[in-house]
């Protein structure tokens, strides 16, 4: 799609956590048309743009879902918080981003996300279930503490309600309640090592991950190591901080395990 500059109406603002909030936009549905995976760019400026994930597959309801991560040490952070709590109309660019489920595949879903990185998943996941209700979808979701998962009840919803999906919660600080539930799993760690050991073989999936570049590196190593297929991973991060390769071959991670 090319990408389009338009003005929405803000409808609603909603504080999730103490320090992540969710944008409610309305547009003409045409307009705010999307792939599932891809993102925007909010105008905060002239010539300052900052991009956020589409939370949300393509409804053709003229609305936008975004989430947003507030870092009160922040300028960018701060004047973003402020503008959304004053504007009623927003300047946007979408969409943005090759991320984006693969319509033709019916491989299972590994997702993967760090923070609000979970609003690209949701949007994938909202996708994929939508198009193969039975569709294998094992999502992992990052944070320091279990109150970090703002939208926890949302992927158990998807996990309890279907067979084929299982929710991962991966919290570096152990949650007062352990994490349990209907194909709900909890893990305790950095996300790259709870996946070193959970995961077996994922040769067959389709791989998405969302996160900063050092966690989403991190994460294909491991991933590499298990029969990852290049091909077969996306990630937003490969646009903006690219590296050679994306994907390390086996020999080179042993090489790198004995140096």
């Amino acid at each position: 799609m090319t990408p389009r500059t338009l003005t929405c109406l803000v409808t609603e603002v909603e504080d999730l956590t103490p320090d992540v909030f969710r944008v409610q936009l309305e547009g003409r549905p045409e307009a705010v048309a999307h792939d599932p995976g891809q993102y925007l760019e909010l105008k905060l400026e002239e010539g300052l743009w900052v991009p956020f994930s589409i939370a949300h597959a393509h409804a053709g309801d003229g609305t936008i879902e975004l989430h947003i991560q507030h870092w009160p040490e922040r300028e960018n952070s701060a004047r973003l918080r402020e503008l959304m709590q004053v504007a009623e109309r927003l300047t946007l660019r979408l969409p943005g981003g090759d991320c984006i489920i693969d319509p033709d595949s019916t491989r299972p879903l590994l997702l993967i996300a760090a923070g609000t990185g979970f609003a690209q998943m949701k949007a994938i996941v909202e996708a994929a279930l939508h198009a193969d209700p039975a569709r294998e979808i094992d999502l992992w979701w990052a944070a320091r503490e279990r109150r970090d998962l703002y939208l926890e009840r949302l992927p158990r919803a998807w996990a309890e309600g279907h067979a084929n999906v299982r929710f991962h919660a991966v919290t570096e600080v152990a949650p007062e309640e352990a994490v349990t539930g209907e194909r709900v799993i909890g893990h305790r760690g950095r996300i790259d090592q709870a996946l070193a050991t959970t995961l077996d073989d994922v040769s067959g999936h389709d791989v998405y991950v969302s996160g900063s570049p050092g966690m989403v590196y991190a994460c294909v190593d491991v991933l590499a190591s298990l029969g990852l297929v290049p091909s077969r991973v996306f990630s937003d991060v490969f646009a903006y901080a690219p590296r050679d390769p994306i994907v390390p071959t086996a020999g080179s991670l042993v090489r790198e395990e004995r140096s």
